[in-house]
This record gives structure tokens, C-alpha cells and sequence, in this order.
């Protein structure tokens, strides 16, 4: 909960104040992608007919057999044209039904692991495109690539950059944003020594500079992690599937074996009427995909596939098929901490003044001392003035204004105004500044719970 004061201030030098953005929105999430996206579509056409080959296909038993019986109609179709006998048309009407069953079931498994492919490329290039300021041998910056950091190399990251690795804080303080690994909406304070030294990569600094010490190689940090486990979705069956794939597998063979015995049956069947004809292979190929359970073997891996996309689409990972079959039986979840269904980033939703304060004047020195703040909250209480109260940017700098940026070691910002020292941050951070001056907190602001938006 932020809170915002003013008391007297101490002299204070001339500052130049920062530039106020007007056009500041927070950014909306971005949405995952559509169902027919063309690029995945492309990838999914092209691996379907890949899969068509023999050696892939054996771990389907269901679908190999019924691409054995399009095969071996094709076969008879080919004899047919060539010799200008049998139901040619009939024929190739079975073998088209044949193919494009196959390649449904191929499209399907494939087009749910371009899906996951599709993910793990994103997650490569954030890190590949993230840019590094590695501290050189003779002290100074040089800019590098991510995927070019090894162990033991230094990096600088200021307000507004993305750490490029895991690694160490070994110099500074300052409040990251980890809700892209955590969930976490709240910023997190990372500094050196202690057990709050540790930053992930792919996190983003908010406030301050911190020197850290990369401690990860390429292949080894927690996104390595993540992309090996979106890639190797399509990779891991779950006990339900494994004991489903007995079950059609001997399923199938029974089929196999009933349509089999047809053959000779309806040949006696010919010989001893002395009349009509057998029915030609292709009607028994027919009859035998109708009766093995096609639809589940030909879905089953892309069912699977599809649950752990399903989850990715909203940020949590599935570390295995069986964590996804349990998911299915839970009806409560029961959460440590609110963050982890929130936005990442706080904003600010509500101005609530105190007794004897008006929501104007509250705004108007909520937005001052944000000036010099360029968290998301910062930003979002500028934001929120403007779109409640009408208050745009003014002219402060013949005011003698100081400004004050927010910092991980004050937990505040604010600026020095005339006779006025506006402050905005953290509770017990304004509580302390406050007493320190011979001020008071209102009960009412004490008491005062924070407002939660959905």
C-alpha cells in the first residue's frame, strides 16, 4: 500500500525536473497466439507429412496399421489402372479416406507441437535479443549479447533494463520485477550480500543499478530450463496414455485378426453358392479401420500435447503429462499468496485521502511525487491523475522544485516544492519520514485497508 505525505522541507538545491510522459497507457497483455496462426500452420503441414514415415508412425499402432492398409490399397489401385480391371473408382475413393485419415492424425499431433516449438522459439529469442553491459578488463562497458555470457563475467543493469542471466548481485541494491518467473505482482528488493543476492534472467530492474556476477553458462540457466521443457512436451506420456495405448494396441490386433478370418470365410462362402464374387481388399481395409478405435489413437498424443500448450498459454509449466491428467481431477486451488493470479506489474487503481483532504489535492500530490518515479506503480499514479482528476503536465521548474527518484534504499520518491515535501512510497518507509520531521499519521490512514481489483 503506498502512501503519500507532505511536511516542511529541508533546504534544497535546484533540480531540473524530469520529462512527464503524456501520453503514458498501461501496456495490456499481450494475447496468446490465434489457433490458425500461418507460421505454426506452415510448421505443422510440413512435420505431418514427415511423420508419415513408417519408423515414426510404429509407436502408433492404431494409425500404423491403417497407413499399412492405405498403402497396400494404393497398391491394387495402381495394379487396377494399369491392367483396366476392378472398381477402380471405389478404390480410389477408399484410399483418399485412408490418407487423409493418417494425415489428420499426423496434422493434429504435429500442429500441437509446433504450438509448443512455437513457444520455446519465443522464449530463445527474449533471450537471445537481450543486450548485456559486461564489464570489461580495463573497468569499462562493452555491449554483448546474452548467449555470449559465461560464468564468472560481470554485468551492469540500471532501471528499465532486463537482467541477460542468472547470476549475483555483488554491488548495489535495487527492486526487480520477477513476476515473469514468480507471478509475484509486487517488486522484489535484490542487493548484494545476504540471501536476497540471487536475480534470474529474463527479470527486469525497476529502480536503481545493481553490478551483478553471472554464475550460469548458456544451456544451464533457469530459461535453458524452461525451453528444454516446453520442446520436450510432446515427449512425455502420462500413465493413463501409456495404459490407453496398451488397451487399442490389443484392440487392434483382435480386429486384425476377426477381419482377417473374413477372407477365407467369404471365399468358401462363393465357392459353395456357386455364385456371386469375394469382396476385393480394399472392402476388408475398410472394415478393419472402422473397427479399430482410429479417432483415439489418432488424437491421443495430441490431446496430451495440447493440455501442457494449454497451460503455457498461461504462464505455468507443466513439468510433466501427469501433471496436467491430476490437474483434471483438482476442483481447489489453494494459493500462499495473491501475486500469482494478479498482473505483473502494480497500478494504481484508487486515490482514498484521508480526513480533511479532498481526492484533488491527494491526486495532485500523488502525482508530483511520482514524477521521478519510473516504476509501473510510479507511472500508473501519474496515469490515474490524469484520467480522474484532469491533471496533466505543469511547469515546475520555476518552482525550485527538487525531485527525489524512487530508489530500493528509501523506498520512496517524491520532490521539494516551495515550501512543501512531497513524498509517495512505501508504509513504513512515509511512516518513518514522517515521525522523523515531528509529523503525525492520521488514524484513519493507519487503519485504512488497501483496495484490491480484480
Amino acid at each position: 500500500m503506498a502512501a503519500t505525505t507532505a511536511v516542511p522541507p529541508p533546504p534544497p538545491p535546484a533540480a531540473a525536473p524530469p520529462a512527464v510522459d503524456e501520453g503514458l497507457i498501461p501496456k495490456k497483455l499481450v494475447r496468446a497466439r490465434p489457433l490458425f496462426d500461418p507460421e505454426i500452420l506452415r510448421r505443422a503441414l510440413k512435420d505431418s507429412v514427415l511423420k508419415l514415415n513408417p519408423v515414426t508412425l510404429m509407436k502408433n499402432p492404431v494409425i500404423f496399421v491403417v497407413e499399412i492398409g492405405a498403402a497396400l490399397v494404393l497398391l491394387l489401385l495402381i495394379r487396377d489402372i494399369v491392367t483396366g480391371a476392378g472398381a477402380i473408382g471405389f478404390e480410389l475413393q477408399i484410399d483418399g479416406w485412408l490418407w487423409f485419415t493418417v494425415l489428420f492424425a499426423t496434422f493434429a499431433e504435429a500442429m500441437e507441437e509446433a504450438r509448443g516449438k512455437a513457444q520455446a522459439e519465443s522464449l530463445r529469442k527474449t533471450k537471445s535479443d537481450t543486450i548485456a553491459n559486461r564489464v570489461s578488463g580495463g573497468g569499462g562497458i562493452e555491449k554483448i549479447a546474452s548467449s555470449k555470457l559465461r560464468a564468472g563475467d560481470v554485468v551492469v543493469c540500471s532501471a528499465g533494463e532486463i537482467i541477460p542471466g542468472d547470476g549475483e548481485v555483488i554491488e548495489g541494491i535495487a527492486t526487480v520485477d520477477e513476476s515473469v518467473i514468480t507471478g509475484e505482482s509486487a517488486p522484489v528488493i535484490r542487493e548484494s550480500g545476504g540471501d536476497r543476492s540471487a536475480v534470474t534472467g529474463g527479470t527486469r530492474v525497476l529502480s536503481d543499478q545493481v553490478k551483478i556476477k553471472i554464475t550460469s553458462n548458456p544451456g544451464e540457466t533457469f530459461l535453458d530450463r524452461m525451453i528444454a521443457l516446453v520442446e520436450g512436451a510432446e515427449r512425455q506420456k502420462t500413465p493413463n496414455e501409456i495404459a490407453l495405448n496398451i488397451l487399442i494396441a490389443g484392440l487392434t490386433i483382435i480386429f486384425l485378426f476377426a477381419v482377417a478370418t473374413l477372407i477365407p470365410y467369404a471365399l468358401y462362402s462363393v465357392n459353395a453358392a456357386g455364385a456371386g464374387a469375394a469382396p476385393a481388399i480394399a472392402v476388408y481395409v475398410a472394415l478393419l479401420v472402422c473397427l479399430i478405435p482410429t479417432t483415439i489413437g489418432g488424437l491421443l498424443s495430441a490431446i496430451g500435447i495440447a493440455g501442457m500448450d494449454r497451460v503455457m498459454q498461461h504462464n505455468v509449466l507443466a513439468m510433466s503429462g501427469k501433471a496436467i491428467e491430476a490437474a483434471g481431477d483438482v476442483n481447489t486451488l489453494l494459493l500462499d499468496k495473491t501475486g500469482t493470479i494478479t498482473l505483473g506489474s502494480r497500478q494504481a487503481v484508487a486515490f482514498l485521502p484521508a480526513s480533511g483532504v479532498t481526492g484533488a489535492e491527494l491526486a495532485d500530490a500523488a502525482q508530483l511525487s511520482s514524477l521521478a518515479d519510473e516504476t509501473p506503480e510510479g507511472r500508473s499514479i501519474v496515469v490515474l491523475a490524469k484520467e480522474k482528476h484532469g491533471l496533466r503536465g505543469r511547469e515546475v521548474a520555476t518552482h525550485n522544485a527538487r525531485f527525489i527518484p524512487f530508489s530500493a534504499y528509501t523506498k520512496m520518491s517524491g520532490v521539494d516544492i516551495e515550501d512543501r515535501a512531497l513524498r509517495k512510497g512505501a508504509t513504513d518507509s512515509i511512516v518513518k519520514f514522517v515521525k522523523e520531521r515531528g509529523g503525525r499519521i492520521p488514524p484513519d490512514v493507519t487503519q485504512r485497508k488497501p483496495v484490491a481489483r480484480g
